[in-house]
């Protein structure tokens, strides 16, 4: 759900932010329906300004929430209001996002530029060491993705399908199948940045 306008800023009350994220923490509802309608302009604001998508923004908007409502015990007001607490981890996600998007292009321009094989070219034993190391890599990264995720890369990259080809094929909307492409491509750039670096 994205937010309308922010509400007019209003200075936090300490002992008020504490109190509120405290019935968050406990599972209230109506507490994280008040947190959300306080904070949720702000740090729309600034998700949209990091990642200039309304589709990404969305997705890191939710998972800003669900991270507030998981840490809200971690709250601290003399650190800071609740707002601007919202805000930075907001920020943070939206960082995030922004990092691992840039990964995968640069992955995805990196493949597309390097030449094909030559067939008529033997391969040096050491050639031949790196090309099974990327794959092992690879294949590991591939195994941490959910069976949803997995099949999603698998039909666009293995079989050459698109987006919508793949919702034809697997019965799911095209949005969940465009979230699980991302998700996945985000997981696999992660994985495989962290194992190039072993």
């Amino acid at each position: 759900m994205v937010p309308s306008d922010p509400p007019a800023t209003r200075a936090s009350d300490p002992a008020a932010d504490r109190a509120l994220l405290q019935q968050v923490a406990l599972g209230s509802s109506e507490a994280m329906r008040m947190l959300y309608a306080r904070c949720s302009g702000r740090a729309w604001a600034v998700v949209l300004r990091v990642l200039g998508s309304r589709a990404d923004a969305e997705e890191v908007l939710q998972e800003t929430f669900l991270e507030v409502w998981r840490r809200a015990r971690e709250f601290d007001p003399n650190r800071g209001g609740v707002e601007t607490w919202v805000t930075t981890i907001a920020r943070t996600r939206a960082i995030d996002r922004r990092r691992a998007l840039g990964t995968v292009a640069r992955i995805a321009d990196d493949v597309a530029q390097q030449p094909p094989p030559a067939s008529a070219s033997p391969v040096s034993p050491m050639e031949a060491a790196s090309l099974g190391q990327d794959r092992a890599r690879v294949a590991a990264a591939m195994r941490e993705l959910s069976p949803e995720q997995r099949t999603v890369v698998e039909l666009a990259y293995f079989e050459g399908l698109s987006q919508r080809e793949i919702a034809e094929r697997t019965g799911d909307p095209l949005g969940t199948v465009k979230t699980r492409a991302r998700l996945a491509l985000e997981k696999l750039a992660t994985l495989l940045q962290d194992a190039s670096r072993e």
